[in-house]
């Protein structure tokens, strides 16, 4: 029989695409997988290397899915989503954005990743140059290059309360092939959120030199002391951005896989055609549960917010405290991104990898490096990890952290 045995392949099945070679990945998977293999020797892991969450999704949600599940919503439904989803979601983004969508501006998808691959495969033609956040989401990255894009980064500089972009640069990379920005307000990995005049300069950039505009507002829901502003609530800005939608953040629903891509009709019947020869729809019943999440009671996602803000207040309180460590308290994200230079420098190492390794092995507590976000930037000196505490309780951030703060003082 011809096929695969062990390691033993066919000349045919070692024949990949050459445009594989451009594919990354998200990074964080490998680190998690790394956990795991440390978990398995009978080690305990502090798993803050995964923006995943511990936290139930709220009940009244999958109540209405299982509900949808026996009332037969089990076979195929629309491309675009099912129509009373997506009039609600359109709803809801004009309530939170000042902005006048209808359904028809809505295409429901698998998750918030599909948008990325869908809006670039719409929009993006061999050698468009795309700005990009660098420390960033690793997929937009990976997209660009793999669909035949030249990814231009820009980046953040630590401001005084958080970190900031740095706006002169950004405007410097601009050339006459730069078609795109991919801006991620409420941003992952340095929960960095975007003052009204960072916002205003974005906009202003973006119909000067009339970019498309994705916006990756993943997190715009998990916001803690003040309600977020989103780039496309300013003049110019609705019909050259779509939205990065996504339930999995706000309402506990990572595994569920359902998000939507929201934007100019034109663009988003592009992203529903793809979607028919990608995914054929997305899941049904499940989009019976989204519908409670936006329109049912909301006692659960302001809980998940109360609990996720008060482990980051006690995250930020240890990592600040440390020798050679500081760490922002952003406003936003379950994600903090402490600065480790001198931390790094005082034990003797330069590699982040013999870091986070280091770190593993000697106290269990799992982190991804600014390495796992993009490739670093010619000229960066300073080190940052990034924490996740969306899967992680406040006595086992206490507890993880303590044995960090021995590895780093020791």
């Amino acid at each position: 029989m011809i096929g695969v045995s062990g390691d033993t392949m066919t000349v045919a099945q070692k024949t990949f695409a050459e445009r594989l070679a451009l594919l990354g990945t998200e990074t964080a998977f490998a680190v998690s997988a790394e956990a795991a293999a440390h978990a398995a020797k009978g080690y305990k892991v502090y798993p803050f290397h995964l923006g995943d969450l511990n936290l139930p999704t709220p009940a009244n949600i999958i109540e209405a899915t299982i509900k949808a599940m026996r009332d037969g919503k089990t076979g195929y439904c629309p491309n675009y989503g099912i129509p009373q989803l997506r009039e609600v979601l359109a709803t809801d983004i004009n309530r939170t954005h000042g902005t006048n969508y209808t359904m028809a501006n809505v295409a429901i998808q698998p998750g918030g990743k599909p948008v990325i691959n869908k809006f670039f495969l719409a929009l993006l033609n061999p050698g468009d140059e795309v700005l990009y956040p660098n420390p960033g989401y690793p997929i937009y990255e990976s997209q660009i290059e793999f669909l035949g894009g030249k990814a231009v980064p820009y980046g953040y500089c630590e401001g005084d309360k958080n970190f900031e972009m740095l706006l002169d640069d950004l405007e410097g990379a601009i050339t006459a092939r730069t078609r795109f920005l991919v801006f991620n307000n409420l941003q992952n990995p340095t929960g960095a959120v975007s003052s009204r005049a960072e916002l205003q300069r974005v906009a202003e950039l973006a119909c000067k030199y009339d970019l498309w505009v994705l916006c990756d507002e993943a997190y715009f829901d998990i916001s803690y002391e003040d309600a977020a502003e989103s780039l496309v609530s300013f003049p110019g800005m609705a019909e050259r951005c779509v939205i990065l939608y996504t339930f999995s953040k706000k309402f506990a629903m990572t595994g569920w896989r359902l998000g939507a891509a929201i934007g100019p009709k034109a663009v988003i019947d592009v992203i529903a055609k793809l979607s028919v020869n990608d995914e054929s729809c997305s899941n049904h019943f499940i989009q019976y549960g989204a519908i409670e999440a936006l329109t049912g009671d909301q006692i659960g996602p302001r809980q998940i917010i109360q609990i996720l803000q008060e482990r980051r207040d006690h995250a930020v309180a240890i990592l600040d405290g440390m020798a050679g460590v500081h760490c922002f308290k952003p406003n936003a994200t379950f994600y903090l991104f402490p600065n480790v230079t001198q931390a790094m420098k005082c034990k003797g190492i330069t590699s982040y990898d013999e870091f986070r390794l280091q770190a593993l092995e000697q106290t269990g507590v799992s982190f991804c490096t600014r390495l796992h976000f993009g490739r670093a930037r010619p000229g960066e000196t300073e080190r940052y990890i990034r924490l996740a505490y969306s899967g992680i309780d406040v006595a086992q951030i206490a507890e993880g952290l303590a044995k960090f703060q021995q590895f780093i003082e020791n």
